[in-house]
């Protein structure tokens, strides 16, 4: 009854929250480095406030992020202590193809990728990397419009051929986009769209997400041709949408609001638009302009598996209410009464985590891998120098529990399991430092200040005990 042999234990970060060096070793501008710390943060993650450049009177939390451009051999080193198993992170484009349209990769960007997963390996360590985490460098944003393009696949595919080719034997999970459901709601943050006033902004966001499902389904296809051990992965950021009554109205709704994410991962899981996908974009006015190729491709390579995020239910309701509201990882919700809620509003709810992972896998019948899932919290040392962070132990003991019991009692079938920010890094949803995730703090503030010290928290040690014994402790509860 421990968690299956070979599982999958670690964690996870995202390069534009963690790496900095966003001068270093040939890498261009990205859109996510332009995303600023501040209150016009959502203005520019939503593409309402156009920053295509550096501007002055703006911290850019990215430029820095935790330097472990310079610092990874230390920041792994202290994973493989814990008794990592996997290690996600994700790739800069920019930092592999500056300008995104060069023929020919940047050597010094694979080299420093290449280093990363030989240290990775020298403690046993599988790296599980996110190709495109929110990733794009600008100047395809401001010369092709980013993924509103078709020109975008073939840039795309530039891509994966040079790190599936130069990474073979070196990496073998692989997921395409992260949260690629994202792109609904931050457009320029998750893909690099800036969406002009005069344009219909459902026929931008619904072309560009059917050039991502393209270019995800022709990199499953290269992946599977370089290397047959390739396993490739989609990414949703995923939560189970209560209805906030028993109305029927409230329960359609939230059968709606689970569509909005679903409809991304029925495609590239099962190869084709869902009917209900359909008359939805028809509904909208959207007419998607599909290469026949396309239709081919994506029906003949699906993903290998379901990777998701999750950090938090969601309540919908199909009327207005005066019910509170709350954010739940960029997505709108009520409030529900019967949980508690972080410290930034987020609801915690254990058997909301299961009862997502159930409806994945009822759903897909393919693995599932748990790739980001942690609690973000204000941290502080104790007189003797040390963080006794027990909230974030309660919270991972809470949702580590839901998985073993998904597994043993539900019958789920899962691969692994990254929690979020396994060190300290830079929030996607509000830029600080503060709201902190990590097993390990790095001493950095919201300003960047600091000197990037690490040192572990009381995580850090009961994580390592969690994977030493693959789990056991959860058996006795």
């Amino acid at each position: 009854m421990v968690f299956p042999k070979g599982f999958l234990w670690g964690g996870s970060t995202a390069a534009n929250q963690c790496e900095g060096g966003y001068n270093k070793g040939g890498r261009g501008l990205a859109n996510v480095d332009l995303i600023p710390h501040g209150p016009e943060r959502w203005d520019v993650a939503m593409g309402t406030r156009k920053m295509l450049e550096f501007e002055e009177g703006y911290y850019y939390p990215a430029k820095q992020a935790i330097n472990m451009y310079e610092h990874f051999k230390d920041d792994i080193a202290m994973f493989a202590d814990m008794g990592f198993k996997t290690y996600r992170l994700s790739i800069a484009w920019s930092r592999i193809f500056p300008n995104g349209d060069e023929l020919v990769p940047n050597e010094e960007g694979l080299k420093f990728y290449e280093d990363v997963f030989n240290e990775c390996h020298r403690y046993g360590i599988e790296p599980l990397v996110t190709i495109t985490h929110f990733d794009v460098p600008i100047h395809l944003t401001k010369q092709y419009g980013s993924w509103r393009s078709r020109e975008m696949i073939t840039f795309y595919e530039r891509l994966v051929r040079a790190l599936f080719t130069r990474f073979k034997g070196l990496v073998t999970y692989w997921l395409t986009f992260n949260e690629v459901n994202m792109i609904l709601h931050a457009p320029f943050m998750a893909a690099g769209l800036i969406i002009e006033p005069h344009e219909d902004a459902n026929q931008v966001k619904y072309q560009a997400i059917h050039h991502e499902l393209v270019a995800s389904a022709l990199a499953t296809k290269i992946a599977h041709e370089i290397d047959p051990n390739n396993k490739v992965g989609c990414m949703l950021a995923a939560g189970a949408n209560y209805p906030n009554t028993p109305h029927p109205d409230d329960v359609f709704e939230a059968l709606e609001r689970d569509r909005e994410g679903y409809f991304f991962i029925d495609v590239q899981s099962r190869g084709y638009y869902p009917s209900y996908a359909l008359k939805k974009m028809e509904q909208l006015g959207v007419t998607l302009d599909v290469d026949p190729e396309d239709v081919k491709l994506l029906r003949e390579h699906t993903v290998d598996f379901i990777s998701f995020s999750y950090y938090s239910s969601r309540v919908a309701a199909a009327m207005p209410s005066d019910q509170a509201s709350t954010d739940a990882n960029a997505f709108a919700s009520l409030r529900n009464p019967y949980l508690e809620v972080s410290e930034w509003g987020w609801q915690i709810d254990p058997k909301g985590f299961r009862t997502t992972m159930n409806q994945l896998y009822d759903r897909y019948q393919k693995p599932l891998f748990v790739v980001e899932n942690g609690l973000g919290a204000v941290d502080t040392f104790t007189d003797s120098k040390e963080i006794h962070d027990t909230y974030r132990i309660d919270y991972l003991q809470a949702h580590i529990k839901a998985m073993h019991d998904a597994i043993h009692i539900d019958g789920v079938e899962l691969w692994g399991y990254t929690s979020w920010g396994c060190i300290d890094l830079v929030s996607a949803s509000t830029g600080e430092m503060s709201k902190r995730y990590g097993y390990i703090h790095v001493d950095y503030d919201d300003a960047g200040k600091g000197t990037g010290k690490r040192t572990p928290k009381q995580s850090y040690y009961w994580y390592k005990d969690v994977i030493a014994s693959n789990g056991a402790m959860f058996d006795k509860d």
